[in-house]
């Protein structure tokens, strides 16, 4: 079973979860001036790494509050959870290397 920690709850079941996609997406400050183009690279273009993401979660069993959390997409490790409206935090090389395993 994977184990997520919320950042308000505490570690909990990944059944009571919901991942609500990649964090840190600023929305477009005037969206009427957007080609379609733009738009649709704003709403459908996500990336997709071969390592550490920031991604947004809610614990929709639990708090019902969103968090970012940072995984690694090649293990499905979670490196950290954060609250949401802090900013991604710097990750090094160490930490890198450990989610990697």
């Amino acid at each position: 079973m994977l184990l997520i920690r919320c950042p308000y709850c505490g570690e909990r079941s990944e059944i009571e979860f919901a991942n609500g996609g990649e964090a840190h997406i600023a929305r477009p400050a005037d969206p009427m001036s957007r080609t379609d183009e733009e738009w649709a690279q704003y709403l459908y273009m996500r990336d997709n790494p071969k390592g550490l993401i920031a991604e947004r979660w809610r614990h929709a069993h639990g708090c019902n509050r969103f968090f970012n959390a940072l995984r690694d997409t090649r293990t499905d490790r979670f490196v950290m959870t954060y609250e949401m409206g802090r900013p991604r935090p710097e990750i090094d090389a160490a930490t890198a290397a450990e989610a990697a395993r």
